[in-house]
């Protein structure tokens, strides 16, 4: 004698199991999600972290530096002065060769300016830059590239049309002397006697009357 059913059949559990694990699926699919918290925050203004610094050959930077025509970067005035510059080289982005931050800030003031062609707000302030550096009697400025490709940062400042002395800094060592904190753009007042103070706020450059001032209060 056959028995009448009195539950699902094992078929019909299964067929049901299956559809509660696609469902499931679909929801945690369209779940949202936490946004991960990025490696390094962006410039003062904000801006996207800084991808990784790249090495490219002088051979291919040739063309660039080029049509870039920046002017040479500065050479040693005098003896190197003490302080967090002391010993601190980086490249220089418009040709071959070194340069001595330390030696180079020994001969007078000299405003450092940290910048990456990734960074907008360093876009912004790049023209204000060039034109206080065009004013008698200003300090000179030295622009330091920074966790940058090198062809993009000469490219930038080709189609801007800045021409700065600037400096390439691939290997972070500029950051750790002056314990520059994540984003950019940020700038210094090295001194002769070695000391360096930072822009503080580091607010971006609207004009070169901003330089000027920062400049000055930093004298």
């Amino acid at each position: 004698m056959t028995r009448p059913r009195t539950g699902p059949g094992r078929a019909e559990v299964v067929s049901t199991a299956v559809v509660v694990l696609l469902v499931a699926l679909a929801v945690f699919a369209l779940w949202p999600r936490s946004p991960e918290a990025p490696a390094a925050a962006g410039g003062p203004a904000g801006g996207p972290v800084a991808p990784q610094a790249v090495a490219v050959p002088d051979a291919e930077l040739a063309p660039l530096r080029a049509a870039a025509a920046l002017p040479p970067c500065p050479v040693p005035a005098s003896a190197p002065a003490g302080g967090p510059l002391a010993g601190v080289t980086v490249a220089c982005l418009g040709a071959e060769g070194p340069v001595d931050l330390g030696s180079v800030a020994a001969g007078g003031p000299v405003l450092l300016n940290l910048w990456a062609s990734w960074c907008g707000p360093c876009r912004d302030e790049l023209p204000a830059l060039a034109e206080y550096a065009a004013r008698p009697g200003s300090v000179p400025v030295l622009l330091v590239d920074v966790d940058d490709d090198p062809r993009a940062a000469l490219r930038l400042l080709t189609d801007l049309g800045v021409e700065l002395p600037s400096a390439l800094d691939t290997g972070s060592a500029l950051r750790t002397a002056l314990d520059v904190p994540p984003g950019l753009p940020y700038s210094f007042l090295a001194r002769a006697d070695g000391s360096v103070a930072r822009v503080d706020p580091p607010v971006p450059f609207a004009d070169a009357d901003a330089v000027a001032a920062a400049v000055a209060a930093l004298s």
